[in-house]
This record gives structure tokens, C-alpha cells and sequence, in this order.
């Protein structure tokens, strides 16, 4: 498993153990029930069909498992169709229970729709769930980034009648506010990235910082088509960021005040600057670049602390969206899954749509689907 919420190796072979031994009862007493009716062929026949089935089905449970591995959700919900075996097959808890944690660790993204609880992930693999029978067939086909995708494919309208009562309302280009550690604390600038990119072309740009020596804006152009604004927000200036990365020191944030600890659940309290506050009171939506190298120290109290006072409902409408960018400098860099993030990130006490999106600095993959998510909560789509 990937890291950020792995299990040890154990674990694993005792979960396939457990699927391997429930097909071989699941398959016995499916045979035996066609044995009982007369509708099983001589086992001379060999390579003969068995009861309207094929050749897969007269394969050693095992090597029936080891297929079932390659197949898509899709394509095992297409399988279930074919017989009956097959679809009390397909549907098999542990099965299911086996995929979601195998997959989930490699999803792109999650959003506030589909976060699989973490208690579901993370109990014993083979023991139940307070004596509750868990649907992790429901769970897997939810969250998949695929199934996601092709289940808002099935509902154009609703999109297409959302988008365009946003865009009677939203005047102008829409406008985020980009703040977060990954802006500063990754070896690659995401930012001077974007301003690079042939996708992503920089039409204005506020070059002066205007907020208290931290913030600036560019406009930038999505595909030669889409216009948006995004105000970058730093904690720190550029050369107190090298003068403390040189000392090994943390510098002073100057986005946010310190206000003591809530002793209630001892988090960090904070209060935004006046200029911030302002940016909050003007943009339709945020993007939180998050650093999701998964061998670097993470205060995610402070993180939590920080996001929950930018999104202040008094200081904008409530709905605005939440693009979290779940960002690693390279492809080859070790991350922490999204799912785990956006549990770490407590997004699920959020009272508006976010989505976590695994993102590259050095490439911005993943990037346009973010950004186009974010246009289209917003009336823009893409």
C-alpha cells in the first residue's frame, strides 16, 4: 500500500486469503445447486459450457481471482450480467473490500461527494465493522475517479442548466484565492510553472506585491479560451523564504495572527490580516496548494486552523468552492494519497464542495483537472 495510511504486508495476504477461501465457498455452493437441478454437464465433456457459462467459469478459483484483478469496475459490473454465478461473484464483499483498498491509494482525486470514511479503510481488514456489513462495492464505484467522471457524463442537463443559471449571476472572470505550503515549501514553483505553460497563458499580471509585501494577481487564459484570476497569496516574502530556508528556521507568517489555542480541542486559533480579509470578501472560490510529499513533516492542525478561517462564511458566500492542489514536486516523488489528505485536511467539515486533486509542480499534471472542476462549480465550463 502506499504510504500516508498503509498496512503492513500481512495484512494484504490475510484480505486475499479471505477473498480466495469466500470465492471457493461462493463457487461450491453455486455448482452444487446446478448439480441438484441436472444442469451440469459430464465433467468428460472438459471444455464444454457449464450451464449457459464458459471456460472462466471452470477455472480454479485462484486463477479466477487473478483475473478479476485486471478488470475494470466497469467491466465486472458487465461480467455480473452474464450469469448467475458471476453475478453473486462480482458482488462479493471482500472482493470489493479488496479493490477499494488496493485502488484507492492511486486515485487522482476525491471530492466531497465521494470521501469513503476512514473507518472503512482502516479497521481490522478481516473482521467486521461493529457487527455492520459494510457495501464496499457502493463505496469503490462512488469514490473511483472513473466511475465519478461517467456517472456525471449520465446527467448532462442538470450540468448544463446549473452552469447556466451561475453564469447569469457571475459577472466577469472568476477569481480564486492560492494560498498554501506547497506555494513555498516544494523545490519547483508552481506558480512560475503555470506562467510558462502553453496551456495556462498569463494575459495580466500584477507584478508589485500589494498585500503587506505577500500577495499578488495574474490573470491567465485556459486553452486560449477561459479567463481567470488567481490571487496568490505567500505567508512570507520571497527573501525572508530563502533567508529562512539558508538559517533552517521558520519564518513569520504574515498572512495569518496567532491567536493562543481553543482549549476545547487545543487547536491553533488564528485571525486573518485585514488585506486577506479582503481578498476572501472578492473571490468566487480557493485553491489550497498542499504538500503531499509523503517523506517531509506536515503541522496539519495549523493547516486545518488556517483554511477553516479563510473560509470565514462571514466573510464571503458559504458555497464558494475548494480546489485543494495535493501537490509533490516530480513524478517520481513519493505522495500521500488524496483520500488520506483530504481526511488530514478535516475537508469533510467543510460546508461546501471541495475536491483534491494530485497535482505535479514540475509537469502542473493534473493541474487542468483542477482547474477545470473549479470553473465549472463556478459557472465556467469546460
Amino acid at each position: 500500500m502506499a504510504e500516508g495510511g498503509a498496512g503492513p504486508v500481512v495484512e494484504w495476504s490475510r484480505l486475499e486469503a479471505a477473498v480466495i477461501n469466500g470465492f471457493r465457498q461462493l463457487r461450491d455452493r453455486y455448482l452444487h445447486r446446478v448439480k441438484g437441478r441436472g444442469a451440469l454437464e459430464d465433467e468428460s465433456d472438459g471444455l464444454e459450457q457449464v450451464d449457459g457459462g464458459s471456460l472462466l467459469d471452470t477455472l480454479p478459483v485462484d486463477m479466477q481471482l487473478y483475473i478479476l484483478t485486471f478488470l475494470s469496475p466497469q467491466d465486472l459490473c458487465r461480467l455480473g450480467m452474464t450469469n448467475q454465478y458471476w453475478h453473486s461473484m462480482v458482488q462479493d464483499r471482500l472482493l470489493w473490500k479488496y479493490f477499494l483498498l488496493r485502488d484507492h491509494p492511486s486515485w487522482s482525486s476525491i471530492d466531497y461527494l465521494s470521501l469513503p470514511d476512514l473507518d472503512v479503510l482502516n479497521y481490522c481488514l478481516c473482521e467486521s465493522q461493529d457487527g455492520k456489513e459494510c457495501n464496499y462495492m457502493s463505496v469503490y464505484l462512488r469514490s473511483c475517479p472513473k466511475t465519478r467522471r461517467s456517472m456525471r457524463t449520465r446527467n448532462p442537463i442538470y450540468g448544463a442548466v446549473t452552469s447556466f443559471l451561475q453564469s447569469l449571476v457571475m459577472q466577469g472572470e472568476p477569481r480564486f484565492a492560492m494560498f498554501g505550503p506547497g506555494l513555498e515549501q516544494l523545490d519547483d514553483s508552481l506558480v512560475t510553472r503555470m506562467m510558462t505553460s502553453p496551456d495556462f497563458i498569463p494575459v495580466v499580471s500584477i507584478l508589485q506585491r500589494q498585500i503587506n509585501g505577500v500577495g499578488s494577481g495574474v490573470t491567465f487564459q485556459l486553452n486560449g479560451e477561459h479567463k481567470f484570476n488567481i490571487l496568490t497569496l505567500y505567508s512570507t516574502t520571497r527573501s525572508e523564504r530563502d533567508r529562512a530556508r539558508v538559517e533552517q528556521s521558520a519564518a513569520v507568517n504574515k498572512m495569518f495572527v496567532s491567536e493562543g489555542l481553543v482549549y476545547g480541542d487545543q487547536r491553533a486559533a488564528y485571525s486573518l490580516i485585514p488585506q486577506v480579509k479582503e481578498v476572501c470578501k472578492v473571490v468566487d472560490g480557493f485553491i489550497y496548494v498542499a504538500n503531499a510529499e509523503s517523506h517531509q513533516k506536515h503541522n496539519r492542525e495549523e493547516e486545518v486552523a488556517q483554511i477553516q478561517v479563510m473560509m470565514d462564511p462571514l466573510l464571503g458566500a458559504q458555497r464558494r468552492p475548494l480546489l485543494v492542489l495535493s501537490c509533490v514536486t516530480n513524478p517520481g516523488n513519493k505522495r500521500i494519497p488524496c483520500v488520506y489528505l483530504a481526511h488530514e485536511l478535516c475537508l469533510n467539515r467543510l460546508n461546501r464542495p471541495w475536491m483534491v486533486q494530485n497535482t505535479e509542480a514540475s509537469t502542473l499534471f493534473g493541474l487542468f483537472d483542477g482547474i477545470a472542476w473549479i470553473l465549472a462549480e463556478v459557472g465556467r465550463k469546460i
